[in-house]
């Protein structure tokens, strides 16, 4: 069946309806926007601790020298903005004054607002849209409106959308461009499944959009687009979508296929890998910092922190007969300990005999237990944090004061900011650092496009993409 697609108005011009998927930290910069734009979509750069480049065009790598983890908040915030309206120029020279610019935020970042707020600031008239997810950004209509920047948000229900229209972006109508359906299943990075909703029970996306088109329409905006994301491959997949009266307008947004071209960012050796996965190497777990389910390539970086909390034991500061706790484990200074089940007990004698000997406290009343150099390197990476989440479950780390969640850092989890400055600048080998992924990265080993490693230009891939493969 021939796909025939048809250009939407989209941030106030004509485009194809596909959009680049915006991939934080350096992973969607402008070049690969621009690019994208240049081909007549929607590009996306990341305002998620963006890239600074300066004039001369040289990446410029941010060194902290804050004393304490405040001043060091402080500079990642000022290197953001400066990085993002960087990222805006060049997306916006790159793209030949074609298609649209779209800047991508989270909202459980450390200081959204301030970053938000200080790249539209800087780079009046380089952005048309601002995509915004991971969390609930009440304020992100008023912002954008005030900068006349049409907003996007992204959520996977109707219900989260509608609890953001009624209390505020009724009051923002006018600059609403889009709803981001986002699949909590299939998309890549981090994504909003509820507690209501079992992880491994993938649910049908038609009716849960349907009920997006449903309230836009009760509402008086049943043309207002939506823009499918997460699980978008080929578009003769989608053809039951395409000119469907129950779903009205659709545009389609891409994660992971824009990861593999020649504009994208990303290091060779991640490309490569990506050219080689298998379907099931993706894994959506909830080891993040953010407290997010997430979707990730799973590697030795994954698999090691599976492995660190299948070594968990719970435990008890005084002995309980009655729940079983009755096991004596020395902990902490001489003379100090915890009550472990007898069994339980057993198990870590077989983890400290594998050489798993350190014991970490957790939130949750457990204990798991790691070797040596792996506890230096969490309580490390636990200290030099610089706060680049509004709320980290593995420092503990808040971004407004007390500046602490209250609860004990989470040894379970890891720094996402320097796993993912690691990835995005080929610090570390690719099997050793979070690599987001959506869960159809396999099909680039069986997609003919990409037969003997092709890398395509974004152009090509996004001629591809139009002609319904």
């Amino acid at each position: 069946m021939t796909i025939c697609v048809q250009p939407m108005r989209l941030s106030g011009a004509e485009v194809w309806p596909l959009v680049e998927g915006g991939k934080g930290v350096a992973v969607s910069n402008g070049r690969s926007a621009g690019a994208w734009a240049r081909a007549g979509g929607v590009g996306t750069f990341s305002g998620v601790n963006a890239d600074l480049v300066d004039d001369n065009g040289e990446y410029v790598p941010l060194v902290f020298r804050g004393r304490d983890r405040r001043e060091r908040h402080e500079e990642l915030i000022q290197y953001s903005i400066r990085g993002a309206i960087s990222q805006a120029r060049i997306a916006h020279e790159l793209r030949g004054g074609e298609g649209r610019i779209h800047m991508n935020v989270l909202w459980e970042m450390a200081a959204c607002e301030r970053v938000l707020v200080g790249v539209l600031e800087g780079a009046r008239g380089l952005i048309h849209g601002v995509t915004c997810g991971a969390g609930m950004p009440y304020r992100l209509a008023e912002i954008c409106a005030r900068y006349r920047v049409y907003y996007y948000p992204i959520v996977s229900s109707a219900r989260a959308f509608r609890a953001l229209w009624k209390r505020a972006y009724r009051k923002f109508a006018e600059w609403l461009g889009a709803v981001v359906y986002e699949d909590p299943w299939r998309a890549g990075g981090h994504n909003g499944l509820s507690n209501a909703e079992d992880p491994n029970r993938p649910e049908d996306p038609f009716p849960r959009v349907k009920a997006i088109r449903d309230f836009l329409r009760e509402i008086g905006l049943g043309q207002l687009p939506i823009i499918m994301a997460g699980g978008v491959w080929r578009l003769d997949e989608w053809k039951d979508w395409i000119d469907n009266p129950e779903l009205g307008p659709i545009a389609f947004q891409f994660g992971t296929r824009p990861l593999l071209t020649r504009e994208s960012p990303i290091p060779e050796a991640w490309k490569q890998k990506l050219l080689r996965l298998k379907p099931g190497d993706v894994r959506l777990h909830r080891f993040s910092p953010t407290g997010f389910y997430s979707s990730a390539v799973y590697n030795a970086f994954l698999r090691e922190l599976y492995e660190r909390s299948q070594r968990q034991v719970p435990f008890r500061e005084e002995a309980d007969a009655e729940a079983g706790f009755t096991a004596w484990f020395p902990l902490g200074r001489r003379g100090r300990g915890v009550w472990l089940k007898p069994d339980d007990l057993q198990r870590v004698e077989r983890w400290q005999r594998d050489g798993f000997t350190q014991p970490m406290r957790t939130p949750e009343r457990t204990l798991i237990f790691v070797t040596p150099e792996k506890a230096r390197e969490i309580r490390r990476d636990q200290a030099d944090c610089m706060g680049c989440l509004s709320h980290c479950q593995f420092s503990g780390w808040k971004h407004s004061e007390p500046w602490t969640t209250g609860r004990p850092p989470d040894p379970r989890s890891f720094c996402i900011q320097k796993t993912l400055q690691n990835i995005a600048h080929g610090r570390n080998h690719v099997d050793h650092e979070l690599m987001f992924a959506g869960h159809n990265v396999y099909r680039f080993a069986q997609d003919p496009f990409y037969a003997n490693g092709f890398i395509p230009t974004v152009r090509q891939l996004v001629q591809r993409i139009l002609s319904g493969r």
